[in-house]
């Protein structure tokens, strides 16, 4: 038992072991009964003398885990092991390691003990500053405080008058001597004084270099800071000459893109400045996220479509073309200023445009609710187009066609109607859209020669043959979409063989072999009557008509569209289920003199 109560001393943690000499478990414990530690050997067909040299075989030794006042130990012995008597005690860790120690037989123990200082004591530290104050932790006890004196090393002994020795082995130190200061090291310690770590400190440079070393010092600040300098200006010049650059770059492209042709036109027509907004590239990239593949609407055969919002916040499409045609740039600057001017609820309004960048990028109004293509022909539509919606579509595309062919100062041809291009906004108007191979025609022209250009299924056979457009080949292409809200099918389809794998001859032939009705989208019939599914069947023939002189105009479809339209009574009861009553219904119209007409 060991008791070090009401003493300033207490049994070292980190310099003892607990040693047990002979056979089974030895625990040294606390006064409360709690185990602070124990270790255990085996004496089995072993006697535990001689055994120091085997761990776990007549002998053990453990750590202590805390600082203790005092201990008890107690034995517990395996009945089926003979050994003798069993020895345990608290040793100093050097000492028994060396082999002078034996708890077995030695007459004493060394053991290594920590002590305090109180208050009441008195002290001087070797370097003449007053102790510091400390708080150790029992395991036994309340926590004891104490004072200690700093020691710059291992070696030194704070508590002698001359025990404080210069601590010199570090880098730090010397360095410090050489500059003509005084090196103070703290250490940190363990409350047994073991020193685990150093803080180190110079104090008191009196260093005065010498010329030599005065002129290396200047030569060195220098080199640093003419490299700084070169450094700096580098940066500054690599920043104005990148900005230049790109400056260079915008000013060419904008002069390529006709920029100075708009300007002309805005100093001849003042009113054109606030119709025609220029943005600069950097308010598109920022409107687009950098034009981030997440800001895709959709890519067509003349460019990609993104989604972004301006710094005012209102939403925009803008859209990068893939190419553009220099020789042309007069007139797509011409288009880009009528177009800006056009006002019409269901074309599409232009914003603006950027000239900028590499390609231009024009900027419109964000219609939501996608093209009347995917409205169409997209099968899982929770909100299928009924029959009077799609009369009014119709009836708003042919406004809008007839307002851009006969309205504006300057006839504007689109040369690419499809459904692809028309959009549907929130409450589900038609909104035409995507002029990129649109043409402005002055008004005594009748027809453009241009290179053909539009979509198969839509194109206008008379103008592929003769590459002369005209007001009639968006009319054409106007009877494909009509057809296409009628049977919502598509204008190409490989399910259909043969001569029909192009919706308008399978319309057609369905039409000459009096079969439409079997043709058209079950929606439709549901909701109209015969009436006026041949009504609209008829419009669309004399729209599709080989001879363009003899369809009708833009304002005149447009005319039709909306009688029909105004006196279609919207139904949800109309029911057909005999295709033999279609056929009779359908011969008991003058079928014949309507396409008479075409």
């Amino acid at each position: 038992m060991g008791v070090l109560r009401d003493s300033p001393f207490l049994f070292s943690k980190l310099s003892n072991r607990f040693v047990y000499e002979g056979c089974g478990t030895a625990a040294m414990v606390a006064n409360n009964g709690s185990v602070l530690t124990e270790c255990s050997s085996t004496c089995v067909n072993v006697t535990p003398s001689g055994t120091r040299n085997c761990f776990g075989i007549g002998f053990c030794q453990t750590t202590i885990p805390h600082r203790v006042w005092s201990y008890n130990i107690n034995f517990t012995r395996l009945e089926e092991e003979e050994g003798g008597c069993g020895f345990a005690s608290l040793v100093d860790q050097t000492s028994y390691d060396q082999g002078n120690v034996s708890v077995r037989d030695s007459p004493f123990i060394p053991i290594s003990l920590v002590w305090t200082l109180a208050d009441s004591d008195q002290i001087t530290c070797c370097d003449s500053k007053d102790p510091e104050r400390r708080t150790v932790a029992l395991y036994d006890g309340p926590p004891v405080n104490t004072r200690r004196c700093g020691r710059e090393s291992e070696e030194d002994n704070p508590y002698l008058k001359d025990g404080c020795k210069t601590y010199e082995r570090t880098e730090e130190c010397r360095r410090c001597r050489d500059l003509g200061g005084n090196c103070k090291s703290s250490p940190i310690l363990d409350i047994d004084d073991t020193v685990y770590n150093w803080n180190i400190a110079c104090y008191d440079v009196k260093w005065k270099p010498s010329k030599t070393n005065l002129r290396g010092v200047i030569l060195g600040i220098s080199i640093s800071m003419g490299v700084f300098f070169i450094v700096v200006i580098s940066y500054i010049l690599h920043k104005v000459i990148k900005k230049t650059k790109v400056r260079r770059q915008r000013e060419r492209f904008f002069k390529r893109n006709g920029g100075l042709l708009l300007k002309q036109q805005q100093e001849v027509d003042p009113s054109l400045v606030n119709k025609t907004i220029l943005f600069t590239s950097r308010e598109l990239q920022k409107a687009t996220n950098n034009f981030n593949e997440n800001r895709i609407l959709g890519r067509g055969g003349q460019g990609t479509v993104y989604k972004g919002m301006l710094t005012d916040g209102r939403i925009v499409a803008i859209k990068k073309s893939k190419i553009i045609d220099e020789s042309q740039l007069e007139q797509f600057i011409n288009e880009v200023v009528i177009l800006s001017q056009v006002n019409h609820r269901n074309v599409v309004k232009l914003l603006g445009c950027c000239l900028e960048t590499e390609v231009p990028l024009l900027v419109s109004e964000f219609i939501p609710n996608g093209t009347l293509y995917h409205r169409l022909h997209n099968r899982n539509d929770e909100f299928p187009l009924s029959f009077n919606m799609r009369l009014q579509i119709a009836t708003e595309v042919a406004g809008a066609l007839a307002y851009l062919h006969s309205s504006t100062s300057i006839p504007i041809y689109h040369r690419d109607i499809k459904t692809t291009n028309i959009l549907l906004d929130d409450k589900y108007r038609a909104k035409v859209s995507d002029f990129g191979t649109s043409r402005l025609v002055s008004i005594e022209q009748t027809h453009l020669t241009t290179t053909v250009k539009g979509t198969f299924g839509y194109l206008d056979p008379e103008y592929s043959q003769s590459s002369q457009f005209t007001e009639k080949s968006d009319v054409y292409s106007f009877g494909v979409v009509l057809v296409e809200l009628l049977t919502g099918e598509r204008p190409i389809s490989l399910t259909r063989f043969g001569e029909n794998i192009t919706l308008i001859a399978h319309f057609t032939s369905a039409m000459e072999e009096r079969r439409v009705m079997s043709i058209f989208d079950a929606l439709v019939i549901k909701e109209s009557t015969v009436d006026e599914l041949m009504i609209v069947a008829n419009l669309a023939m004399r729209c599709l008509n080989l001879n363009g002189k003899y369809r009708p105009t833009m304002k005149e479809v447009a005319i039709e569209l909306e009688t029909i339209r105004t006196s279609h009574v919207p139904s949800t009861i109309q029911m057909y289920t005999s295709s033999m009553v279609y056929r009779e219904e359908i011969s008991m119209l003058s079928y014949g003199e309507s396409s008479s007409t075409c």
